[in-house]
C-alpha cells in the first residue's frame, strides 16, 4: 500500500547546517513524520547533539546505521523492494513503481553544486535504480517528487516543475537557484522548505560551496 512506504536519507555529512535542516523539517512534513522518514548514518556525535527538531523521533527516526541495518531492510532488498533514487539509473520512476517499491533511498545531499556523486556509496547494496528526470534537484524537492509518483500515482511527466528559479529581492540583487522544484499550484512559485527563501537572501553573497 502507498501509504506504508518509507523514506530514507543516508546523510553524508558531518553536521547538519541550517540549510540541510530545512529540507529535512520539509521532508518529515511532507511524508508524514518520523515513522516514514528515516535519517541514517549520522556520526555518533552527531545523533547525540542533534537540533531539537530533528530529535523528536515524532519528526525522524534517526540512526548511525547504514541503511542496509534497518530492520527489514537487507530482505527486502533481496526481493527487490528498495529503490535507490539514482541520477544514473537507466529507468525513471513511474506510478507503477508503487506496486514494487517499499522503501526509497536517497543519498544526501542531492542539491550539491555542482553534483556529487553520493549515490555511487550507496550502489554497492544493489538496490534497483530509478531516476526523477535530468535536472539536479534539492533533497526535499527529490522526496517530494518521490511521493507524488508513487503515493499520488501522478507521472513525472505531468508534474509541474520551476527550474532554476531566480529569487529577486529588490530592483538590482536576485539569486538564481541551480536546482529544479516543484512548482506550486496555487502560486506558480518554486515550492521550497518554510525558511529557506530567508535563508538564501542571508547567504546571497555566498557561494553555494558555504551552504554544504
Amino acid at each position: 500500500m502507498a501509504s506504508h512506504k518509507k523514506y530514507v536519507v543516508e546523510h553524508m555529512e558531518d553536521g547538519i547546517s541550517p540549510w540541510v535542516l530545512l529540507e529535512y523539517l520539509a521532508i518529515s512534513h511532507d511524508v508524514g513524520g518520523g515513522a516514514k522518514f528515516y535519517l541514517t548514518s549520522l556520526l555518533p556525535s552527531l545523533r547525540s547533539c542533534l537540533p531539537r527538531q530533528l530529535a523528536d523521533p515524532q519528526v525522524a527516526t534517526t540512526t548511525s546505521a547504514d541503511v542496509i541495518e534497518l530492520p527489514g531492510v537487507r530482505d527486502l532488498a533481496d526481493q527487490g523492494r528498495v529503490c535507490l533514487l539514482d541520477p544514473s539509473a537507466t529507468e525513471d520512476l513511474a506510478p507503477e513503481d508503487a506496486a514494487r517499491f517499499d522503501w526509497f533511498v536517497f543519498g544526501g545531499i542531492l542539491g550539491d553544486h555542482p553534483p556529487r556523486d553520493r549515490t555511487g556509496e550507496l550502489r554497492k547494496y544493489g538496490f534497483e535504480g530509478r531516476r526523477l528526470g535530468p535536472n539536479q534537484m534539492t533533497t526535499d524537492t527529490a522526496i517530494r517528487v518521490v511521493k507524488m509518483v508513487v503515493e499520488d500515482q501522478k507521472p513525472l511527466n505531468q508534474i509541474e516543475y520551476v527550474d532554476f528559479p531566480e529569487l529577486r529581492w529588490n530592483k538590482y540583487e536576485s539569486t538564481e537557484m541551480p536546482f529544479r522544484y516543484v512548482k506550486d499550484s496555487q502560486t506558480g512559485e518554486p515550492i521550497m522548505p518554510e525558511g529557506m527563501r530567508e535563508l538564501i537572501r542571508q547567504d546571497a553573497n555566498r557561494g553555494f560551496e558555504d551552504f554544504e
